[in-house]
C-alpha cells in the first residue's frame, strides 16, 4: 500500500464502468464505502461524461455532493442545485469541426449540449442514429434544430455520430484535420465527444479542488475509459478499474477489481485502511466536502448569467446566451430533470 493513500482527502470517480455496474446500478458495498469515506472526512465526487441531469438518484443519496460533468466542462453542487463553473466550446471551433467532418464523412450528424446540460440541440437525422436501447431508455431531452442553430451558441459538448463508424474511428478522422481549439475524446459511448480546448475531467476536477482547497496530491481518481486518462494522470493516486481500457490501465498507479466486482469500493476501502494507520494526524486536515461559499461574482445562479469560465479555456462570448427557441427554464434550477419528448 502506497503512503500516498493515507493523505487522500478527495476521491473522484467516473460513473459508467466505475461507480456503476454494467446494469447501471450501484452495489451496496460501493454505497457503504462512499458513506464510510464521508464519515471519515473524505469527499467523494463524480467525474463523468454524462450531464448532471442524467445522474442516477442513488449518486446523491449515497452522499456525493459535487459533480464534474460533461467530461470536465461543468461543475455542480447537487445539494444546493447550483452551477459552480463551466467551460464552453466556441461556435467557431465547433463550426470548423463540422465543416471538416461533413466534407470527409457526409453521413455524420451532430448534437450540442445546451442549458447547463438539460437538453441537446441536434441536427436533423441525429435521432435516427440512436441505438434502440437509447430510444427506449432515453432520459435526456433532444430537440431537433437546423444545423446552423446547433452551431450558433457556445456548448458544453459537441457530440458526433455516424451510421457505421464508431467513436474511436471518428476520433482518428478528426485528428487528421490539424484543427485546434477543442479537446476530443471517447468514453465507450457510441459517439465522439468534443469539448473546449484543454477541457478534460482533470481540468474540471482541478477547478473543483481549488474551490475546496484540495491539492492534486490529495486526490485519488478512479476510471475505466479513455476520457479518464488525463484525470488518472493528474491525480496523486490514479486507479484504473479491472475492466478499464488498456490505455487507462497503462497510466494508473494500480488496477483494482472490475466494476462488477466492487473495484471502486475496494479502492475507497484501501484509502480508509491507510488513513486509520496515520491518525490522529490527519484529523487536523479540514473537511473538503463542505459547501462552497457563493462569491460576490463568478458562480452562476441556476437562472442567471453564466460567468467567464474558470481555468484556461477561452470563452468566446463571455456569457451564455438565453436558451434557444421556446425551451422553458428548468423548474428547480439547472439539475431539474428535463421533460422527455
Amino acid at each position: 500500500m502506497s503512503p500516498r493513500h493515507s493523505f487522500v482527502r478527495l476521491i473522484a470517480s467516473d460513473l459508467d464502468g466505475t461507480f456503476l455496474r454494467d446494469d447501471k446500478t450501484i452495489s451496496g458495498r460501493t454505497i457503504g464505502a462512499v458513506q464510510a469515506a464521508k464519515a471519515a472526512g473524505i469527499a467523494v465526487i463524480a467525474a463523468t461524461g454524462r450531464q448532471a441531469q442524467q445522474l442516477p438518484d442513488e449518486i446523491a443519496d449515497s452522499g456525493v455532493r459535487h459533480v464534474v460533468a460533461s467530461n470536465g466542462a461543468i461543475g455542480f453542487d447537487l445539494f444546493e442545485d447550483r452551477v459552480l463553473f463551466q467551460d464552453l466550446l466556441a461556435p467557431a471551433a465547433a463550426t470548423a469541426i463540422v465543416t471538416y467532418l461533413r466534407a470527409r464523412l457526409p453521413d455524420v450528424r451532430f448534437s450540442a449540449v445546451r442549458d447547463f446540460g438539460a437538453r441537446h440541440a441536434a441536427e436533423p437525422g441525429y435521432l435516427d442514429l440512436l441505438a434502440e436501447v437509447e430510444r427506449v431508455h432515453r432520459w435526456w431531452r433532444i430537440d431537433t434544430e437546423p444545423l446552423a442553430d446547433v452551431l450558433s451558441e457556445p456548448t458544453l459538448k459537441l457530440t458526433v455520430r455516424h451510421p457505421t463508424l464508431n467513436a474511436d474511428e471518428l476520433l482518428v478522422v478528426l485528428a487528421e484535420s490539424g484543427l485546434d481549439g477543442f479537446h476530443a475524446t471517447t468514453s465507450g459511448a457510441p459517439f465522439l465527444e468534443i469539448a473546449g480546448a484543454g477541457v478534460t475531467k482533470a481540468s474540471g476536477v482541478a477547478q473543483l479542488c481549488r474551490m475546496l482547497d484540495v491539492d492534486a496530491s490529495e486526490v485519488l481518481a478512479a476510471g475505466d475509459a479513455k476520457n479518464d486518462i488525463e484525470l488518472l494522470t493528474w491525480a496523486g493516486v490514479g486507479v484504473a478499474m479491472g475492466n478499464a481500457v488498456p490505455e487507462a490501465q497503462a497510466v494508473a498507479d494500480w488496477v483494482t477489481a472490475s466494476n462488477a466486482d466492487d473495484g471502486l469500493a475496494l479502492a475507497i476501502e484501501t484509502v480508509l485502511i491507510a488513513r486509520t494507520r496515520t491518525e490522529p494526524a490527519l484529523r487536523t486536515t479540514p473537511e473538503p466536502d463542505e459547501g462552497i461559499p457563493e462569491p460576490d461574482e463568478g458562480i452562476p445562479e441556476p437562472h442567471g448569467t453564466t460567468p467567464e469560465p474558470h481555468g484556461t479555456t477561452p470563452e468566446p462570448h463571455g456569457t451564455t446566451p438565453e436558451p434557444h427557441g421556446t425551451t422553458p427554464e428548468p423548474d428547480e434550477g439547472p439539475l431539474g430533470r428535463p421533460t422527455e419528448h
